[in-house]
């Protein structure tokens, strides 16, 4: 194959060394040669290393994206090298042939795919983007947490024979709290646990004295003290990251009010957004078809022999993944265009009846809500909303009628149409 990089070098990445391979013209098969070196992955070290590629005049780099081990070598490489161009690629795109398994081989192997051309770099975040991107996963991580933490507060209110969720519609209620720390303070009085209810769980009070009849002892006591405990420093650490979260996201403002322009968006998936794919949306993903395929959220494309064998979504960034889908829900409960689409695709694979129908209606508007997102923050518009009514519009009434009188007889009816008054 043509050689389009005449000094180049690729980086195989483990935890404590990496092996680099670089390729460079010289006196071998078709007049090229390759040096092959090992380093310890110290950042003194990843120091040293990029400027011995310096030295050797190298203009291009390629490495796997290995997680976090990955990184340091990357800024080392950036800070301290003078590349046109460092490739951060999948690793799964560039796998060594079987039964020539060493890092210096896979190394010598990702060099040959570069300086062919053949290798396509990951999209790495500018550092603002990437500290914000760490505080927002961060946050969603002590949310699922917190969440966790409230099943066993739960669980152990169950094993007591606490029944205060059966009451309450959560036990996150001032009312409820205020129940369980008396619990835990000692008092086993039905009654007068009923009366700390507040607001309108006051309707509930003899509900609640047959709810708070049981058999909490000291072990449940100590248990749900650590419970609650647990989850006021859960919330305490949430709300510090929503604060910091709210100052990383100042120079990004104006992205943020377009992608709240649209319906199941709010702030916070809004700071996700701009947090995984960057606020220049459209220099890093030249499509909004590629930026769908990059979430994942697009159907999948598996055929052979003529046959389609797959329509399962491939796999993408699942964080963003996940915000989509919870603001494709939010859309589908909020009247406009989304929300007719998501019906529209309920009925097209089976109807409410169908387990599995909602569940792709779903996904189909995480796509379409990916699309809107490339286009909002392309072009620097709002959202317009094309009508609740659009789909209606867009049916032709002919047509219409012939399928549902052909869908009636097939059924076994004997249609008759008269025109209405």
């Amino acid at each position: 194959m043509h050689v389009l990089y005449q000094r180049c070098a690729a980086v195989d990445i483990g935890k404590d060394v990496i092996a680099v391979a670089v390729r460079l013209p010289g006196d071998g098969p078709e007049h090229r040669q390759t040096i092959k070196r090992t380093f310890k992955t110290f950042y003194g070290v990843l120091k040293h290393a990029a400027g011995w590629l310096t030295a050797q005049q190298v203009t291009h780099v390629a490495m796997e994206a290995t997680g976090i081990y990955s990184m340091p070598v990357y800024h080392a490489l950036i800070e301290h090298g003078g590349f046109e161009k460092l490739l951060v690629c999948n690793a799964g795109h560039v796998r060594n042939v079987p039964g020539r398994k060493t890092d210096l081989s896979d190394a010598e192997w990702l060099v040959h795919l570069l300086e062919c051309g053949l290798l396509r770099g990951s999209f790495i975040p500018p550092a603002q983007i990437k500290a914000a991107r760490d505080v927002i996963r961060y946050r969603t991580k002590l949310t699922e947490s917190r969440t966790s933490e409230l099943q066993r507060l739960g669980n152990m209110l169950q094993d007591a024979g606490i029944k205060v969720d059966s009451v309450a519609w959560t036990i996150t209620t001032r009312s409820v709290r205020a129940m369980v720390e008396a619990l835990i303070d000692g008092e086993r009085r039905p009654v007068l646990l009923a009366e700390l209810a507040k607001g309108r769980m006051r309707a509930r009070i003899p509900d609640l004295q047959r709810a708070l009849e049981g058999r909490f002892d000291d072990h449940h006591a100590l248990m749900c003290r650590l419970h609650l405990d647990h989850l006021d420093h859960l919330d305490e650490m949430i709300a510090r990251l929503d604060t910091q979260i709210e100052d990383m996201m100042q120079p990004f403002r104006s992205q943020r009010e377009l992608l709240t322009s649209i319906p199941g968006i709010g702030p916070f998936a809004a700071a996700a957004v701009i947090s995984e794919a960057g606020a220049d949306i459209a220099e890093t993903f030249p499509s909004a078809g590629h930026f769908a395929s990059w979430i994942g959220v697009c159907p999948g494309n598996h055929e052979s022999a003529g046959k389609r064998h797959s329509g399962k979504p491939r796999k993408g960034n699942q964080h963003l993944q996940h915000v989509l889908v919870e603001c494709a829900w939010a859309a589908s409960r909020t009247p406009g265009y989304l929300q007719s689409l998501y019906r529209w695709h309920v009925r097209k694979f089976g109807g409410s009846r169908n387990p599995t129908a909602k569940n792709k209606a779903i996904v189909a508007v995480a796509h379409k809500l990916a699309i809107i997102i490339w286009h909002v923050l392309a072009t620097g518009k709002p959202y317009a909303d094309l009508g609740a009514d659009y789909f209606d519009r867009r049916i032709d009434p002919a047509a219409e009628t012939r399928r549902l009188i052909a869908r009636l007889q097939a059924l076994g009816h004997t249609v008759t149409i008269e025109p209405a008054a």
